[in-house]
């Protein structure tokens, strides 16, 4: 079960990072550093996934999930600074946050799937 529900969240952020990318191409010169930290950002969150996704060690990734809440939280704060700055519009700021809303429910049941089999062992 736990397979599932990290590849999950893998194929999400990949799908994420593919429609942020053919969504968020034609930035203003002068908002470019916003592009390039969300940018950052995104392919961050699907690193710390695969290493949450591969550790053994419990605490570790208890820490590496709880970093994955944070930045997807983070995320959504860049997003919505595009918003208000008008470099997205409401349509598409309302579809990246329900892709958003749907990785951190994934990264939610993630963490406590993985505490419920600390809890039997």
């Amino acid at each position: 079960m736990i397979k599932q529900e990290k590849f999950e969240v893998i194929n999400r952020i990949k799908s994420l990072i593919v429609y942020l990318e053919n969504n968020l191409e034609n930035f203003p010169k002068r908002d470019l550093e916003l592009k390039h930290k969300l940018n950052n950002e995104i392919y961050d969150l699907l690193k710390k996934c695969y290493l949450a996704n591969e550790t053994t060690n419990k605490d570790k990734k208890y820490e590496l999930q709880c970093e994955l809440v944070s930045a997807v939280r983070y995320i959504d704060f860049l997003i919505n600074l595009c918003y208000e700055k008008k470099i997205i519009n409401h349509k598409k700021y309302l579809q990246i946050g329900e892709r958003l809303d749907n990785i951190l429910k994934y990264i939610m049941g993630w963490i406590k799937y993985t505490q419920n089999v600390e809890q039997q062992s």
